[in-house]
């Protein structure tokens, strides 16, 4: 997180039925858990698009297709005890390999990161006990 500066990031919403794949979010200031689509900081001279092509590719290992733009989300929020803003595009796309479908969890990697677990999560299970960032989110997909 780029703490004092407003961040552009790029999401991919990437759907199965009623689930879409999300990343927990551990808070331990606030002790809970939230959920994100997978994506990643905009690089200068990147296109939002472009960017969840490559945060998918490096921390799936995954080509996706189809990027569809859905929306633009401000987030200003508090994780782990410190204020952050970010812009976000918001894209729905699918993998190009139909199998991964198929799978129930996928093990990632994010650079100068801990490695983390993205799992499908139904759509109807999100609200206050288990937030999906960025706010608004929720509504821009429904």
């Amino acid at each position: 997180m780029n703490r004092g500066r407003v961040r552009a990031v790029a999401v991919a919403v990437i759907r199965r039925r009623d689930e879409i794949l999300v990343a927990d979010i551990p808070d331990e200031v606030k002790g809970i858990t939230g959920y994100r689509p997978l994506g990643g900081t905009i690089e200068f001279g990147e296109r939002g698009d472009e960017t969840i092509v490559r945060e998918l590719r490096e921390e799936l290992g995954a080509e996706i297709v189809d990027t569809r733009y859905l929306g633009t989300l401000e987030n200003i929020f508090e994780y782990r005890g410190a204020r952050s803003h970010e812009i976000v595009r918001v894209y729905e796309a699918r993998f190009a390999d139909g199998a991964l479908y198929e799978r129930e969890r996928f093990d990632a990697v994010e650079e100068r990161a801990d490695p983390f677990v993205c799992v499908w999560r139904s759509v109807r299970t999100f609200g206050a006990g288990a937030p999906l960032y960025p706010d608004g989110l929720l509504e821009l997909i429904a």
